[in-house]
């Protein structure tokens, strides 16, 4: 793959991040009130404290990762997409509008599924009307099905055709089409008329799709001097709401896309600043725009401190998996890149591969601008000095310790003796964020027992300093850091440190400590580099529920900390987790990419006849659990879009009394222990589980509690 391909994916998925944090706040607002309230809207309607999750991050993000997902000897089918849709969607929570079945077209489409209408039928015009079909979800989740076809619109209209099918048939499906081939020939061209007359051509000449697209492009080229607020009026009067039936049709929303792209004039913020005050469904319309216009215009077409800035490349999601929905944008567009690779056989270039194979989720810094969400803080002597205290975080390539760039930082003034941290949140909470907006649920990323790892330097120019890498515990503030050592000015110095075993334990930060050096010079501003910073190994801690709590974000989404859940009734009485359902209910904790562990729980079967504890965890239908069954029977099954018991044996189990279950996963080889009594292990050869998380489930009217999840390393049993 071409090295710019690489920072184009980028580009395109900061765009689509960009138009949608642009786009989110007068979102379903009409053109006429946009303009009496805000004139001329120019940049970011809302300063958000941070971004909560947004439908159209979510899809683009998740829905993808069927390329990874399914069988690799095979071409992407529309059922891999559907897959994905079930994997790691919630149910009927976060992630989307959950609108009600006939209402909402992926909610009618979901529950088509998980009834077991396949896709493509589940969301099709035969299936589900031509009203639901058509609105507008069939190219608002499109974006990554051209980032991961860099110029390549065969292979990006073949998948985006597939991928739409399964919530949307007709012209939903050929605006994916057209999107995603807008983005993927983007990388190739610059053109604007050349990138839309590309889109069109793989769609049917005399679809509503395509006349809509080409009767505001000869609007245009007949009107171009009259403004795009002339075309806007012309778009209402001829494809208005009023013309297309359902919530959010397709169509209308389309015009207004062509609309800022013509007359944007190939400029990043004029095209999306356009789009937004045009209204209607503006957070979907700017983001499928601006990622045409990253992918076309790259990095040096975006400015930083007006849209890149405010981001500071940080990204949250709302899927079932919490350790999914704390990530940063350079994390998705590398993802993206080596999934394009995965297709054509391509070899990521240079430094990427590396970074791509071995520390995919580090702080690495090669895209130029790029942050990783990281902060700077510093621990105070004098709370007098804070209000005089300025920090600055800038991407680099000064120098750097692999690769190309680094994070060169500074803090003043900054006295002798105080510390400077500068690290990464790897837990948030309400209080992090504005709103709630599509329910985001978190776990940690990074854990105790885990190896934090890190490079930082000095300049010739900059102040002298001890240095450590440390993690920061939440529940008791208390933070745990390496041995120090004496940062040599001009030279790259590694740091590695082993977070302890934590009972109880939930990091929520990690980083750097600088300790400024001396006793008695002035104040000074402190400066630096950083470079590859990431935590990787086994997890070694504990989960006590009389230390977590019930995280409020609003009256209706309420979570337990460091748990997502799927569906059922979840909450915190008398120190104990308690999971209750009508027909299944699930929730999860830890880390997406965990290998080999050991898992112990604390349960207790309250009510009905299936009791199970969830290993190696990658979504709401891949899994592995062990625990009771009906007919006094234990058990260890495989979810598979379903469970199937593996293998079980009698068990004598009780109602009301407290079980330890530890489960082993080593490799293709899972062994589960039922309170030293009985012992069972199984081979999986079908397509085995080899990374996941932890989690608790219960069938059919069941539920138990959970005093104690641990967690550790995995010896031979």
């Amino acid at each position: 793959m071409r090295k710019d391909f690489v920072e184009k994916i980028y580009a395109g998925w900061l765009g689509k991040i960009i138009g949608i944090r642009l786009g989110a706040p007068v979102e379903g607002w009409t053109y006429e009130k946009i303009k009496n309230i805000y004139g001329n809207l120019t940049d970011y309607p809302v300063d958000y404290h941070e971004f909560a999750a947004d439908d159209d991050s979510n899809g683009p993000l998740f829905f993808v990762r069927a390329l990874e997902d399914k069988e690799q000897e095979r071409t992407l089918e529309a059922q891999d997409v559907a897959d994905a849709l079930l994997n790691y969607a919630p149910f009927e929570h976060g992630f989307f509008w959950w609108g009600g079945y006939g209402v909402a077209t992926e909610h009618t489409a979901y529950l088509n599924l998980r009834s077991g209408i396949p896709a493509p039928r589940s969301g099709s015009i035969l299936q589900n009307g031509r009203t639901m079909a058509e609105q507008i979800g069939g190219q608002i989740f499109i974006d990554t099905w051209g980032l991961t076809a860099p110029g390549d619109p065969d292979l990006a209209a073949e998948n985006a055709a597939k991928a739409a099918s399964v919530t949307h048939d007709g012209d939903g499906i050929y605006g994916g089409i057209f999107v995603a081939v807008c983005i993927s020939y983007a990388f190739v061209e610059r053109d604007i008329r050349k990138i839309i007359e590309k889109g069109l051509s793989y769609i049917p000449d005399d679809c509503e799709y395509s006349r809509v697209v080409r009767a505001v492009t000869e609007h245009y080229e007949s009107h171009r001097s009259d403004g795009w607020r002339e075309c806007f009026q012309y778009v209402h009067n001829n494809f208005g709401y009023d013309r297309y039936p359902g919530n959010c049709h397709i169509i209308p929303n389309a015009a207004v896309m062509i609309l800022a792209l013509l007359y944007g004039e190939g400029d990043f913020s004029d095209t999306l600043n356009i789009c937004n005050m045009c209204g209607w469904d503006t957070d979907c319309n700017v983001g499928n725009v601006a990622t045409i216009m990253g992918v076309r215009n790259g990095l040096e077409g975006i400015g930083y401190e007006k849209w890149r800035a405010p981001i500071n490349d940080f990204l949250a999601c709302s899927s079932v998996l919490g350790s999914l929905n704390i990530t940063d944008i350079p994390a998705g567009a590398l993802y993206f890149a080596r999934l394009a690779c995965m297709q054509t056989g391509d070899e990521l270039p240079g430094i990427w591969k590396e970074i791509a194979e071995k520390r995919p989720n580090s702080c690495h810094f090669e895209f130029p601008g790029s942050t990783h969400a990281m902060r700077i803080r510093v621990e105070s002597l004098d709370k007098r000095e804070d209000q005089n205290r300025k920090y600055h975080l800038e991407n680099t390539d000064e120098t750097a310790c692999t690769g190309e760039r680094s994070l060169k930082f500074s803090a003043g003034p900054v006295n002798p003796g105080e510390n400077i941290y500068v690290y990464k949140k790897t837990y948030y909470t309400p209080e992090d964020f504005y709103d709630s907006r599509y329910d985001p649920a978190f776990s940690p990323v990074v854990y105790p027992g885990q190896t934090i790892r890190g490079s930082v330097f000095i300049p010739d120019y900059g102040n002298e300093a001890l240095v450590s890498l440390y993690a920061r515990e939440k529940h008791t503030g208390e933070i745990y850091q390496s041995e120090t050592i004496s940062a040599d000015k001009g030279r790259w110095e590694t740091l590695e440190y082993q977070i302890p075993s934590l009972a109880g334990g939930l990091v929520e930060e990690i980083g750097f400590c600088f300790h400024v050096k001396g006793s008695h010079h002035p104040a000074i501003e402190f400066a630096g580099m950083i470079d590859d910073l990431y935590a990787d190994g086994a997890p070694a801690y504990s989960v006590k529920f009389e230390q977590e709590n019930e995280e409020a974000w609003t009256v209706l989404h309420r979570e337990i900390s460091q748990f997502t859940r799927l569906k059922g009734i979840s909450c915190l009485e008398n120190g104990q987790l308690h999971l209750s359902c009508a027909d299944f209910g699930e929730v999860y904790t830890g880390g997406s990419d965990w290998k080999d562990y050991k898992a112990r729980f604390l349960i207790t079967p309250s009510a009905g006849d299936f009791h199970l504890v969830n290993v190696r965890v990658q979504g709401a239908v891949r899994s592995y659990a062990a625990g009771f069954l009906p007919g006094k029977k234990a058990g260890i099954l495989k979810n598979q879009n379903g469970y199937k018991i593996l293998k079980e044996i009698d068990f004598p189990w009780e109602l009301g009394k407290e079980y330890e279950i530890t489960v082993w996963v080593q490799g293709n080889r899972i062994c589960a222990d039922f309170g030293g009594q009985a012992q069972i292990c199984v081979e999986d050869s079908e397509k085995p589980y080899l990374t996941g998380c932890i989690g608790l489930s219960v069938q059919r009217g069941s539920h138990l509690t959970c005093r104690e999840i641990d967690v550790s390393p995995v010896t031979e049993q």
